[in-house]
């Protein structure tokens, strides 16, 4: 899978853009498309090799649950989530 936390963004901060797509790799399949609960993925313009690479719509939207990334044929997806904070240790206010 490729999902991962942004390490350098502080605690809580939503990266810009959530679903990095490599543009090269994509094949057109539709597959992310059809996964995508928000439906914010769609295919738009071509690549070098001539495949529909898909975009996405509104970054906003996401919710990272990379849904789109999990079945892709060609790992041309990375999902990023925002960095959650440690959990406090217990007995500690």
């Amino acid at each position: 899978m490729t999902a991962r936390s942004e390490r350098d963004a502080p605690i809580g901060v939503i990266p810009p853009h959530r679903v990095l797509i490599a543009a090269e790799r994509c094949k057109g399949c539709g597959l992310c498309v059809a996964v995508c609960p928000p439906e914010i993925m769609e295919l738009g313009s071509l690549n070098r090799l001539g495949y529909a690479v898909v975009h996405v719509t509104d970054q906003a939207r996401c919710t990272s649950c990379t849904a789109c990334a999990l079945v892709c044929p060609e790992v041309a997806i990375t999902v990023l989530r925002p960095r959650k904070a440690p959990p406090k240790p217990e007995g500690n206010p």
